[in-house]
């Protein structure tokens, strides 16, 4: 019998769903968050999963994105995530959202680092490199300075990630960089890094918070006058 998995990427200011047939993508959606994915994220897997004849119940797994990234984006794609896990009792997968964006690397890429925009001149960070069994991070995400990050860059080493867009102009030109279109998660890989994943434990479910080094834009506002 085939699995059936539900995939949420929701790191970004479009938040992709899709359902697949064990490996194969067969549905698909954009919600941009600008029509408030927060409320249309449910009546969009209900519609994906009546066009193929099933159920929530008969979901194998949801495969979602923990970030960084949106943090609202994030903090609905989780919380839908857990919801339909805990209801019908299928497995839950998370990604690191920058996992999926190494895995669309070009093949001439063995190392690449994979950065997102995180404010203030900051960036997400994280170093990762190919090796027999695939992409693997070679250190923990951090965040940085841009001029900071930028000044210990490799020579050559390959920068992915939607981060790239934003500070282009303040890396290295002689780091090459990873195709506009393969710089955010697609639900492809979101799907292929999960299912190597084990699933998350009943404890972990519940205990799951998107991969945020810092708190909401308000948080921070709130944090800096107090």
């Amino acid at each position: 019998m085939s699995e059936h998995w539900l995939i949420l990427e929701t790191s970004g200011r479009i938040a992709r769903i899709g359902l697949a047939r064990g490996g194969a993508v067969v549905r698909r959606a954009d919600l941009d968050t600008s029509r408030r994915h927060a409320r249309e994220m449910v009546p969009t897997i209900e519609s994906m999963l009546k066009a193929e004849g099933l159920r929530p119940a008969n979901l194998t797994g949801i495969v979602a994105s923990r970030g960084p990234g949106s943090y609202t984006g994030l903090r609905v794609g989780l919380a839908t995530a857990k919801a339909l896990a805990y209801a019908t009792g299928c497995q839950l997968r998370a990604v690191d959202t920058f996992a999926a964006v190494a895995e669309q690397a070009p093949a001439e890429a063995w190392f690449q680092t994979v950065i997102a925009d995180a404010l203030q001149g900051q960036v997400y960070a994280q170093h990762f490199a190919r090796r027999h069994v695939g992409w693997r991070a070679e250190r923990p995400l951090q965040i940085a300075p841009v001029g900071a990050f930028a000044a210990e860059l490799i020579a050559g080493e390959w920068l992915s990630g939607p981060g790239v867009a934003v500070y282009d102009g303040q890396l290295p030109a002689t780091s090459p960089r990873a195709a506009e279109g393969d710089r955010e998660a697609r639900i492809e890989s979101v799907l292929a890094v999960g299912r190597r994943l084990a699933p998350l434990t009943k404890e972990e479910l519940f205990a799951l918070e998107p991969l945020y080094l810092r708190g909401s834009s308000a948080e921070e506002k709130a944090k800096a006058n107090g």
